[in-house]
């Protein structure tokens, strides 16, 4: 028995073989690249020289450090708004009775997955421009005097982040719903508890890894977003992702950009930890 057990290790150590060497090749060796220029000093035309330095990493956490603040609170916020539209949404959506109304509401759920995210991003663009659509329905009901400054703002960003991430809070919520006995429901009911006390004691806590790993899905994403902030935040909505984009461009500073996405993984390790650590703790419970 040992020795089948010991020819099933091997053989499963055998068969991840490429996979480990894949990672190691495209991420463990660019990241360990990444690190090493980010203490690197910066030559012409921004690329990356000899003598090391923590030059890059001071500024990080001084000049830039209000956009890593920036961008960890614009995820932070996003994880937040999409964790109480869509707990409620994957909540509606598992509970309908008919298996052909859940089939339709996932696919409008997953839809907009269908059109290319640069497209979708731009259309909010023409949604909140000053001649945009919103502004043009709240000009012509007379909600407004004048057009509102809804582009090129945090809000903007916001509003993006939401709308792009919102599916990744949504469909890992409505797993976990969908699985859950609600006959706890009714037993909570029985022993006197009502409809508030029966979500936070019952329901929220075993419907907790769905939103554990929704709540992942939309921050780690967020944090590092630069097409959205791009196009819809412009300089009040910039966040490090677009600060790491710009110094990798043109004749920027490769040895700040690598310091800055190392803090950005750093960030993003972090997250992942806190969600391991939180998710063990609630399977152990």
């Amino acid at each position: 028995m040992s020795q089948r057990l010991k020819r099933l290790r091997q053989d499963g150590v055998f068969l991840a073989a490429p996979t480990i060497l894949w990672l190691v090749i495209f991420f463990v060796l660019p990241l360990a690249v990444v690190l090493v220029f980010s203490f690197m000093s910066r030559g012409r035309g921004g690329v990356a020289i000899m003598p090391f330095t923590l030059d890059h990493y001071q500024r990080t956490f001084g000049v830039f450090f209000i956009i890593l603040q920036r961008s960890i609170g614009l995820a932070a916020l996003t994880t937040v708004v999409c964790l109480i539209v869509g707990y409620p949404l994957a909540f509606f959506i598992s509970t309908r009775r008919r298996r052909i109304v859940q089939q339709i509401a996932l696919f409008l759920v997953i839809l907009p997955f269908w059109t290319n995210f640069l497209i979708r991003t731009y259309a909010w663009r023409i949604l909140l421009g000053e001649e945009g659509t919103i502004n043009g329905v709240l000009l012509s009901l007379g909600l407004i005097s004048e057009a509102l400054p809804l582009l090129n703002t945090q809000l903007a960003v916001l509003i993006g982040l939401v709308y792009g991430f919102l599916p990744f809070m949504v469909l890992p919520i409505y797993a976990s719903v969908e699985r859950f006995n609600f006959r706890y429901v009714d037993a909570a009911h029985d022993l006197g508890a009502n409809d508030v006390r029966t979500f936070t004691r019952v329901v929220l806590p075993l419907t907790l890894p769905g939103v554990l790993a929704g709540c992942a899905l939309v921050f780690i994403p967020s944090v590092g977003a630069f097409v959205t902030p791009d196009l819809l935040g412009g300089t009040k909505g910039l966040m490090i992702g677009n600060l790491i984009n710009k110094q990798f461009g043109g004749s920027g500073n490769m040895p700040l950009g690598s310091a800055l996405s190392i803090v950005m993984m750093a960030v993003v390790m972090i997250s992942l930890l806190v969600y391991v650590f939180a998710d063990r703790r609630e399977a152990r419970a």
